[in-house]
């Protein structure tokens, strides 16, 4: 990013979150002159924070290349006209993926925190009841020797129950 830097990733990555963690870093860099790259780049900032969040909708897509394509040519400086270069390369190459947080609500790499989804797989579940005691949203229910589950609609998604689990028996899709 900016220095010829190579970045390797595999699948435990996402391209979205990724383009998020430098958008954010040149959002940060930008000095403000220039409309193109102040606004321009908190709003693909923001879009990516909506999409990360499974708020995103395909008409942000669209948006998000219109705002790409406009800061290219009009901001003023090297920053600004290359600020959405992660942007638009992830959008280029893994439209799939964007295509999954906005449409399934599902991060592949697991690494978009409310995109997340934890299970219980009963026949791991020991019944020891660590993970709902360690849940703090009281989300994990269940009689002591007997399999638990978890209730998605108060799931916060903190990940301290697959932590806790000595059984390998809560995993996260």
């Amino acid at each position: 990013m900016g220095s010829g830097g190579l970045i390797v990733m595999d699948e435990t990555d996402c391209v979205v979150d990724i383009a998020k963690f430098y958008l954010d870093f040149t959002v940060d860099e930008s000095c403000g002159k220039c409309a193109p790259c102040r606004i321009g780049g908190r709003k693909l900032l923001n879009y990516l924070k909506k999409i990360t969040a499974g708020r995103g909708t395909e008409q942000d897509i669209a948006d998000m290349q219109a705002i790409c394509d406009a800061m290219n040519k009009a901001s003023l400086c090297g920053l600004g006209q290359t600020a959405s270069n992660p942007v638009r390369s992830t959008l280029r190459y893994f439209m799939d993926e964007y295509m999954e947080h906005i449409r399934d609500k599902k991060c592949r790499a697991g690494k978009c925190s409310r995109l997340i989804q934890y299970k219980i797989d009963a026949a791991k579940c020991r019944g020891c009841t660590m993970c709902a005691k360690k849940c703090p949203a009281g989300a994990i229910s269940g009689e002591l020797k007997q399999p638990h589950v978890i209730d998605q609609s108060k799931c916060v998604k903190c990940g301290a129950c697959e932590a806790t689990c000595k059984f390998g028996a809560i995993s996260h899709a």
